[in-house]
């Protein structure tokens, strides 16, 4: 079938803002559709920042987040949302932040087991009105359907998928990203551009999608740096924001591919944080898929800015080394991964098919291990 005419269902959010400013809309949104008690799903730094969102009533601001969400993060959010009788959610942070603020939305009171929903579409209903804003470049969960959460008990990570997550709004406001530390400008940043690589160099990469992507890793090559080097640079923090927003779109009706299943199984195991597996995962399966999308390979360095190819050495050192430039650490025993686990990480990540059978060249287990180990 020609790509042109392949069916491809793309959602986003009914009320999209962006740009410096916008955050405040979040409360005048609410307060327009007479909210009068609020909960922000948050995490301890944001939780300081709240009132910028100029929220109505009596707001409840649960800021109980350290990290990635887990199973048991998810279970506190819900109970205290259920005692607290709230009329909407707000997801005011990251994506973890963000997809706590969508599991919320549908479980709080529908009597759901998490467990119950977890794959496609099993969500029976929105019981709330969801307002997500943004504070990183990373994820682009504000206009995404998606949620993840780690399962401690099998230190793996659950995803929920389903169309009652979808943002009511979305306020994507850059100056939130202002004064960023750096380590976290560049591990969100590097989420976002492998997002819309995954996509673009995806089995059910879309024309429709493509525009995204390719504007996507554009972006970040042009700002991420820039960023990363001025963390008061509000040209910079856009350019991310509108890039990470990109991969948003990317991730709904595309989604990622293997290098986001090889990277799981570091922040399922491990806690090192999504970003920064993402980066020190990135230019091994890039340079892997290269033989099976050797023109997409060639576009992505392009929009880098980095020297054209796609021989997988050349590929993979251009790719290394820019995010070397960056500072990501690209070493997994500097994360206090055991040599002797990597075996068990390539199974783990082997067997998340959601993800793998995107992949345009088949990675099979043999092959993660050995990336692991290149990785080491």
């Amino acid at each position: 079938m020609n790509p042109l005419s392949t069916p491809i269902d793309l959602v986003q959010p009914a009320r999209l803002l962006f740009g410096r400013g916008v955050a405040a809309e979040a409360g005048r949104w609410l307060a327009g559709r007479g909210v009068r008690r609020p909960m922000v799903v948050t995490d301890a730094f944001n939780a300081a920042r709240v009132g910028g969102l100029e929220l109505p009533g009596e707001p409840v601001v649960w800021s109980d987040l350290a990290g990635e969400p887990t199973t048991g993060d998810l279970a506190r959010v819900v109970a205290a949302a259920e005692a607290s009788e709230i009329d909407a959610v707000v997801g005011f942070g990251g994506g973890s932040a963000m997809d706590l603020a969508k599991l919320v939305a549908v479980l709080a009171g529908s009597g759901q087991p998490f467990a119950e929903v977890v794959g496609a579409e099993k969500v029976a209903r929105k019981g709330l009105p969801l307002v997500q804003v943004p504070t990183t470049a990373g994820t682009g969960s504000e206009v995404g359907t998606r949620a993840l959460v780690t399962d401690v008990a099998a230190t793996a990570k659950s995803a929920v998928q389903s169309l009652h997550m979808l943002a009511d709004l979305a306020a994507v406001d850059p100056d939130l990203a202002l004064g960023m530390p750096r380590a976290i400008t560049v591990a969100t940043g590097v989420d976002a551009l492998a997002h819309c690589v995954e996509a673009y160099t995806n089995r059910k990469a879309h024309p429709l999608i493509d525009l995204y992507a390719l504007e996507g890793i554009r972006l970040v090559g042009r700002w991420l740096a820039r960023a990363a080097d001025d963390g008061g640079d509000p040209d910079a923090r856009a350019g991310m924001a509108l890039a990470s927003l990109y991969g948003g779109y990317c991730l709904g009706p595309v989604n990622t591919a293997g290098g986001h299943a090889v990277s799981y199984p570091l922040g399922a195991r491990y806690h090192v944080a999504h970003g920064a597996a993402n980066a020190l995962i990135f230019p091994h399966v890039l340079a892997f898929n290269a033989p099976a999308v050797p023109e997409r390979t060639a576009a992505i360095l392009e929009a880098l800015g980095l020297p054209v190819s796609d021989d997988p050495e050349t590929v993979f050192a251009a790719a290394r080394d820019w995010c070397l430039r960056l500072g990501c650490e690209m070493r997994l025993s500097a994360f206090n991964v055991p040599e002797a686990d990597l075996p068990a990480m390539a199974r783990e990540a082997h067997a998340i098919r959601r993800l793998l059978d995107n992949n345009p060249r088949d990675l099979g287990e043999a092959d993660i291990l050995a990336i692991y180990r290149a990785a080491f």
